[in-house]
């Protein structure tokens, strides 16, 4: 299975420079545990890095920085580990177990973010794969049982 069936495409940003309240707001408009976070860099917006709820509760408000001033860049995880939407999902899982992470960024062709692939998303891929094996076997018993069963009128 590839990563492209089953990762986040709308992905969130946030520049490096916002306040951990902003991202926090971010996150709870939006209905998501990840934000990418941009930097601007020679006129462009370039990937700096990712910054999770986990962090922004972990590394923010339990290290006791004020959320209202501390900025993303102070509590962001730079951006360790992405995979390219074409890949093959246990590449993905494998480059997540190898950098420690739930989540990876996937990236287009050139580079350019294209969305978020998590544990959860690999799960729910998997669970439909498997949904779907379950069934075609099930389809198969049942015919199987059908070709067994004896013709009406003989015995």
């Amino acid at each position: 299975m590839k990563v492209e069936r089953v990762y986040t495409r709308d992905v969130v940003a946030t520049q490096r420079t916002a306040t951990i309240a902003e991202a926090a707001r971010a996150m709870r408009q939006f209905h998501v545990g990840t934000l990418v976070v941009l930097d601007s860099v020679g006129g462009r917006q370039e990937v700096a890095g990712i910054v999770t709820d986990r962090d922004l509760v972990v590394r923010g408000m339990a290290e006791g920085l004020d959320s209202r001033k501390a900025t993303v860049g102070s509590v962001m995880a730079p951006v360790v580990a992405s995979v390219p939407e074409g890949a093959e999902l246990h590449e993905a899982l494998e480059r997540m177990r190898a950098a420690g992470v739930r989540r990876l960024l996937v990236t287009k062709e050139g580079g350019e973010p294209a969305g978020i692939v998590s544990l959860d998303d690999a799960v729910d891929g998997l669970v439909a794969e498997l949904a779907s094996l379950a069934g075609l076997m099930k389809s198969e018993l049942r015919r199987e049982a059908g070709d067994c069963l004896p013709a009406r009128g003989t015995a």
